[in-house]
């Protein structure tokens, strides 16, 4: 009998030059084998060298959507991206809490790849306070984990190690409580991952490439992750499968001509 294809959402915003956002969450859930639905939860204009500006869809708008999909479609994971604003963070906890899909993975999107703001300052309270209880899985990167935790941005492995353990006691989920960590800020060698559920302490490590095209890479993991989780044996093999695709995606992103500044990750490098 065939293993049944997973729906999944992203609640994210979107980027208008495909690299990030829902439709590079739509790519990649779709690239790993699973039917991909979107929840608009911001606009923005931006491209591949910065973001121009957000326009926030109304709260109660991005709960409808949500209600409205999940009264009508079996959904087996959501992927959280950017969400931009306290009353939007608030109404999404509040429905995705109602619906609870099995499989919430929290991408804490606060900052572009050009640098510029994606999160407001007063909205990182209600990410923590909301959001965090919901997840059953966290990806920041080390930047962003610094600003959850509200101390500096871990510098080694060790600190990460330290960064993923107050992490996942931040988690107050009743199930699973996983953290992936993202070590690509490190300052050199290999990229070290860490995945931690308040047991094991799990190090993922993949070459680093070199490439200016990177946009979109966190968006692209958090999305693969909601994909996977539903057709793996475990958290564990879901990550490493999401963190080869991603790995194969930037290495394949120079095939791509997207724009003057960091290009796109390549979805599809395995069809085309």
């Amino acid at each position: 009998m065939a293993q049944r294809i997973p729906n999944v959402v992203t609640v994210a915003g979107v980027d208008p030059s495909g690299g990030a956002g829902i439709l590079a969450d739509v790519k990649a859930m779709s690239a790993n084998g699973a039917y991909a639905c979107a929840v608009v939860a911001a606009l923005t204009a931006q491209n591949t060298v910065g973001v121009d500006s957000i326009f926030a869809v109304p709260p109660d708008f991005v709960a409808r959507q949500i209600d409205t999909l999940f009264a009508d479609v079996r959904i087996d994971a959501a992927k959280i991206g950017m969400v931009g604003q306290a009353n939007v963070i608030v109404a999404v906890a509040d429905r995705l809490g109602h619906w609870r899909p099995a499989h919430v993975v929290l991408d804490p999107v606060m900052i572009a790849k050009s640098g510029h703001g994606l999160l407001e300052r007063a909205a990182v309270g209600a990410l923590r306070e909301s959001l965090l209880p919901l997840a059953t899985m966290i990806t920041p990167n080390l930047p962003e984990a610094g600003v959850l935790l509200e101390s500096a941005a871990p510098q080694d492995l060790k600190a990460m190690r330290r960064a993923a353990e107050r992490l996942r006691n931040a988690m107050t989920h009743e199930g699973e409580r996983w953290v992936f960590l993202k070590g690509g800020h490190l300052p050199a060698g290999d990229a070290i991952d860490v995945l931690h559920d308040g047991d094991r302490m799990i190090e993922l490590s993949a070459p680093r490439i070199e490439t200016k095209n990177t946009h979109g890479t966190g968006c692209t993991l958090s999305a693969a992750l909601a994909a996977l989780l539903p057709q793996s044996p475990d958290v564990p093999a879901a990550a490493r499968r999401a963190k080869d695709y991603l790995g194969k995606a930037i290495a394949a992103a120079d095939r791509l001509d997207v724009g003057k500044g960091h290009g796109p990750t390549h979805h599809f490098h395995a069809w085309w």
